[in-house]
């Protein structure tokens, strides 16, 4: 049988295709399971000696400090408190034997802060820099109803802070031709976020100045990383039981290392590519349906919210009446 002319070329297009379809399962494939399983990413403790992370006393900045220092790395833990500081600074020395430095900062105080940590660690060899502290809002509500400090709070940390601590510490590695950012975005900078606006397009910064900062930062030697996870059972999050789709802290983070120097940008945690992955195909199937699941489910999470605060309220006022009564009497 011969084949004409258009049929050949039909062909060829089909082949094409499907190469090119079989290359991207490959790379995902690679990306996604392989690399990161074998340890194909970078070696941190090849970039220097010292780790420095924000928002280190709690949550996933806490585990990177402590998985870090598990990895021989001397750790700085920034944070605004004090005593938290230094419990958790105690608990790595004690657990780790590496060195811990402590820099009480709250970010939200602006470039005095930048500075301040600059100087703290200007004599360090860094090896790795999490840009973690970030603030997001209680429960999901409209944008007009938002606090204008909860607003402020927000933008502040997650855009300014973030940018500042990198400007401040990347002429450093620049320097020493070696190192590695990590930001930490969220999934929602990319899948729809509606009553959680704000907090949502603060991330899309995250990933939008991750993404050209490491084509600046990557002839001088410098890794970045953006991290744009899902659900992670922390205290931010008000997530109390980890499951496998909302891990641990301590989960997550051993998950989102083993990526480092693999992706540029990633969930970090596989199951999180998986759920972005679901909205990205919903959206492509019915993009207003997609939109108002999320929605509703947003929604839903608002209303119990306001139930759970206005029990409490209710509480304190009868509780407070009580108090009052016994007094009297």
């Amino acid at each position: 049988m011969t084949l004409t002319c258009w049929e050949k070329i039909s062909l060829v297009a089909l082949a094409a295709i499907g190469l090119r379809i079989l290359l991207k399962i490959g790379i995902l494939v690679w990306k996604k399971l392989i690399a990161p399983s074998f340890g194909f990413g970078i070696d941190l403790r090849t970039q220097g000696k010292w780790a420095v992370i924000t928002g280190a006393t709690s949550g996933i900045g806490k585990a990177y400090a402590e998985q870090l220092a598990e990895k021989g790395l001397d750790i700085v833990l920034i944070s605004r408190s004090l005593p938290k500081l230094e419990e958790v600074a105690a608990a790595i020395k004690q657990r780790y034997g590496v060195q811990v430095r402590i820099v009480e900062a709250d970010l939200a105080e602006g470039q005095a802060v930048y500075d301040k940590i600059a100087k703290a660690t200007e004599e360090l060899e860094i090896a790795v820099v999490v840009n973690n502290a970030g603030g997001s809002y209680e429960y999901p509500e409209l944008f007009t109803k938002v606090s204008e400090e909860c607003l402020s709070t927000i933008l502040q940390l997650n855009v300014a802070a973030l940018t500042g601590v990198a400007r401040a510490l990347l002429p450093g590695m620049y320097e020493q031709k070696k190192g590695v950012l990590i930001n930490i975005g969220s999934a929602l900078a990319i899948i729809p976020s509606p009553y959680l606006t704000v907090y949502a397009a603060s991330k899309a910064y995250v990933v939008k100045f991750s993404c050209d900062l490491a084509a600046e930062a990557e002839p001088h030697g410098v890794t970045v990383q953006c991290l744009i996870p899902g659900p992670v059972a922390t205290k931010m999050s008000k997530i109390k039981k980890a499951t496998w789709m909302a891990p641990t802290a301590e989960k997550f983070v051993e998950a989102s290392l083993k990526t480092v120097g693999i992706e540029s940008c990633t969930t970090g945690y596989p199951p999180h590519f998986l759920l972005t992955a679901i909205v990205y195909v919903l959206r492509c199937m019915c993009e207003k349906g997609t939109l108002w699941l999320i929605s509703k489910t947003l929604v839903n999470i608002r209303a119990r919210a306001l139930n759970k605060e206005n029990n409490k309220k209710e509480n304190d006022l009868k509780g407070a009446l009580q108090s009052k009564s016994l007094n009297n009497e």
